[in-house]
């Protein structure tokens, strides 16, 4: 079992129900999925670099990328419907707890001048996107291999949030660096 899992289990769980007054587990907000969506810009020009945001997404998250195409053409970009333009890789389980250990405790840390993850960065329904501008922050990049600098989008979906101030004290338990 994933280390940040059983924390989830023993630790996290019955904290939240106290904290919220919640009367049953299946109550309790909990990380449903993470996203990790790579726009690559000149994809659909260069296939070099389609083919590398993938292979660095699957050493990244150890899982499979799917490609992400237009669903309209745009002409001030010179994009038609249908033209690949990204990847993205949905994790669950497992692997989303090993990730998110990972993201926490290894990457974060590493990202120069970091003074916090900004709070504000909830939706309506509780969930949280995180930015990261360069992919080579992560220890799974071989930095010679990078054609260059790329950013990608990690989004956590949390269950069973009422409140934004639910889905914050979740992912503060984990252990995610907010700003104060």
């Amino acid at each position: 079992m994933a280390r940040l899992k059983e924390k989830y289990r023993n630790e996290i769980r019955p904290q939240l129900m106290g904290q919220f007054g919640l009367k049953t587990v299946l109550a309790v907000p909990r990380v449903e999925r993470i996203v990790v969506n790579m726009g690559l810009g000149d994809a659909h020009t260069d296939s070099k670099i389609l083919d590398a945001g993938m292979a660095e997404l699957a050493a990244i998250t150890g899982q499979k990328p799917k490609v992400t195409r237009a669903r309209k053409s745009i002409s001030g970009f010179k994009l038609r419907a249908g033209m690949m333009i990204g990847c993205m890789v949905t994790l669950r389980g497992d692997r989303m707890y090993e990730f998110m250990d990972r993201l926490l405790n290894v990457v974060i840390p590493r990202i120069r001048d970091f003074r916090g993850v900004s709070p504000d960065s909830f939706d309506e329904r509780g969930s949280f996107t995180l930015g990261i501008r360069e992919q080579t922050i992560f220890p799974e990049v071989v930095y010679d291999k990078v054609l260059g600098p790329q950013g990608m989008n990690i989004s956590f979906v949390i269950a069973n949030s009422k409140t934004v101030e639910q889905s914050r004290e979740l992912l503060r338990a984990f252990g995610m660096p907010f700003r104060r």
